[in-house]
Parts: structure tokens; sequence; C-alpha cells
């Protein structure tokens, strides 16, 4: 008993501060507390529940195991609590809420603002947070709970998420209408290679994937463009600059209106990465989250359906 009552104080709200951080100075900064109060919070709930919650590293605090468990809970007691109050508010009848999203880039060029403009014509009282970040911190800001929904590119199975819909998303050469390859049916690798490319950075699943294939087929290209955003390889291909590699939900605007062609790439292994729709596992999500939740995969489901 004594736990449970500690775990709902002051002591919570600091311990899930310091374990976001990684730091008591950061943590007292963001708070606006001194480090000692913080720290004497931490041991007290160290002392109750008899176990470590931090290892202590040269370069600050990372959670032990009963750390991360503590966390998790802390976590979704937090949401759980906002939900409820969330659900009272609607029981006035009022259509009002927020949802908050993260998502990779190439999902925040066209799909995901396009999908929140048309439902808000029918749940115009519903408000949105975006945060655009790379493809592997999606799943960490859903795990944490500071996104609702995580849309992204993934490659393998994530801790803690359940997966709500998921469909593949093949990488695709990019060109302008009139390059030479725009009209084939479908390009390899090797057909690319002489023509001017650029390409984004390491840490994306599409740089991945084409290093990897390039490697296994000894293939060596050298780009004329990288770029950590995914916009500025679209716009250069939309100036003639040259070619680059995408996923078709990126484009899907420009290559409905044929300012882009985007063409598939038969090499193996160019295919193996899926859309992934995420939500934390064992929360259950306010009402207007889910209600925007089951709207975005249909409208991901009927385009995927439709072939665009």
């Amino acid at each position: 008993m004594k736990a449970s009552i500690r775990l709902q104080d002051t002591a919570i709200r600091y311990f899930l501060e310091v374990a976001q951080l990684g730091s008591i100075s950061e943590a007292s900064v963001r708070l606006n507390v001194a480090t000692s109060a913080i720290s004497r919070q931490i041991s007290s709930l160290e002392d109750t529940l008899g176990a470590h919650l931090f290892e202590r590293q040269p370069r600050g605090m990372k959670l032990s195991a009963a750390g991360e468990m503590l966390a998790a809970y802390a976590r979704k007691n937090a949401l759980e609590s906002a939900r409820v109050v969330a659900e009272i508010g609607a029981l006035n009848g009022l259509e009002k809420g927020h949802v908050n999203i993260a998502c990779s880039e190439g999902f925040a060029m066209d799909f995901i603002p396009r999908t929140i403009s048309n439902f808000r014509q029918q749940h115009n009282g519903i408000h949105f947070h975006l945060k655009v970040c790379a493809p592997g911190d999606v799943a960490k800001l859903v795990s944490h709970g500071e996104s609702d929904i995580g849309i992204t590119l993934s490659l393998s199975p994530t801790k803690d998420i359940t997966v709500e819909y998921r469909q593949p998303s093949p990488i695709m050469a990019v060109f302008h209408p009139t390059h030479p390859l725009a009209h084939k049916k479908s390009v390899s690798l090797a057909q690319l290679q002489p023509y001017p490319i650029a390409l984004p950075e390491e840490n994306t699943t599409v740089r991945q994937l084409f290093d990897i294939c390039c490697s296994r087929l000894n293939l060596l290209f050298e780009p004329i463009l990288e770029s950590n955003h995914m916009a500025t390889l679209s716009r250069f291909t939309s100036f003639g600059g040259g070619m680059h590699l995408s996923g078709e939900i990126s484009m899907r605007h420009q290559i409905a209106t044929q300012e882009l062609i985007a063409v598939p790439i038969r090499d193996r292994g160019m295919d193996v990465r899926n859309t992934e729709i995420q939500t934390l596992s064992g929360r259950t999500l306010p009402a207007v989250v889910k209600v925007f939740l089951d709207y975005l995969i249909d409208k991901m489901k009927h385009e995927e359906m439709m072939g665009f």
C-alpha cells in the first residue's frame, strides 16, 4: 500500500523527467526544481520500492530493469488519466480534443496533412500536433506516451508497440517525366547507375536498403546530392536535376498530377519494408484518437486498393 501511494505523487513526475532526459541537471532546468530535490524524490522512490531505478553513469542516468518497468507503468497510468478526463469532457456533447501524431518525413510531405485536412471537414473541433522525426524515433515517442499514433516505415517488430495496420512500402525510383527511364514498367539498380541520383542520409530505411542492395550487387553510386530532407530531394527531381528514391506514399500528390513519375525497382531487397500505423500496447485510446485512427487506417486502405 505504501508503494502504491507513493506512485501517485510528485516523485513520479520527477522520475519520468529524468528517465526521458537521462540527466538530473537537465530535469532540474525543465522542471525549475533544485537538483537536490529531484535526487531526494528519486531516492525516496528507490527506498520505497527496494530497487535501484537508474544506473548512474559518467554521462547521465540510464534506467535499470526496475526503472524501465516503473516508467512503463507510470506513462500508461498518466495516459489513462488523461483519457478519462477527455471522456468526461465529451459527456457535455462537445466535439473537441487533441491528437498527437509522430511520423517520419515522407508521410508529412503529403499523406498526413491531407488526411488531417479531410478529417477536419467533419470534425473541426479536433486539433492536432505532428512531430516529424527519424523513422526509428517514431516508436520511441509512441512507447513513451508522447504521441498517440505513430506512422513510420519499419523493417522489424518493436517492443511495446501494437501495429494497428501494416502495408508494403517498396522503394521506388522517382523521375522527372522527361527522364529517359521515366516510362519504364520497372527498373534495376544497374540501370540507374549512369544517371545523376540524389539520396537521403544513412539513418533512413531508403538509404539502408539501397546500400545493402548495392553492396550485394557490387554497384557503386556517387550521389550528386545527399540530404536529410526528403522534400529537398523531391524538389531537386522536380527541377530536372536528377532522380531520387522514395516510397510511393510520399510522392502521392506529385505522382497523381504527373509532376513526377515513380517506377518500381525490381531488385530483391528493395521491397522488404512496411508502412506501419502504431500505438502503445495495452493503452486504451481516448475516443477522439480512436476515431481519427480508424479514419487514418480506412484512408490508407482505400488508397492502397485504388492503386495510388
